[in-house]
């Protein structure tokens, strides 16, 4: 990523975490990087194209790190410690962008949507570790959708999923 696109990337992100996606102006995004409007729209055409990228890269990165920490893991229960602690890391390091996609997984709106879906797929990631577990072991089965959800701690959240 270039740095002037990335300068931006992280500008939008800290003010989008701070102040929320509709107190946030592009006009404050490119006052605070010191660049114009249209050196802004070279990189992004909208503040909803920012708001996108930010949640796509955020969480995939997110996503990553699981997949490569539990790569290496021999056990299911390896797997989950792996997980546990990359979030309580992920808390952190990510905590913009988990506050930006908590703050915006209710409602209909596109960003919305967006959200939801990234959380889904995010939880998914967990879900297929607990499914592998359960086509190996016979005796009791884990609920991997809600163990997964609960891993990820959105059992609070209240939308509806698939």
């Amino acid at each position: 990523m270039k740095k002037t696109k990335r300068k931006i990337f992280e500008t939008s992100m800290k003010l989008f975490s701070e102040k929320g996606y509709e107190a946030t102006s592009i006009e404050e995004i490119t006052a605070t990087v010191g660049v114009a409007k249209g050196t802004l729209y070279y990189h992004f055409s909208s503040k909803e194209e920012i708001f996108n990228f930010l949640i796509e890269e955020g969480m995939n990165l997110l996503k990553m790190s699981i997949e490569i920490k539990t790569a290496k893991c021999k056990t299911t229960l390896d797997k989950l410690k792996a997980i546990v602690l990359i979030q309580l890391k992920g808390i952190k390091k990510y905590e913009n962008v988990l506050t930006i996609v908590m703050s915006q997984v209710w409602g209909n709106e596109p960003r919305n949507v967006l959200c939801k879906e990234k959380v889904l797929e995010y939880i998914q990631v967990i879900q297929n570790i607990l499914e592998e577990r359960n086509a190996k072991w016979r005796y009791q089965k884990l609920r991997c959708r809600s163990v997964g959800m609960r891993t990820f701690f959105v059992d609070l959240l209240d939308f509806d999923l698939p």
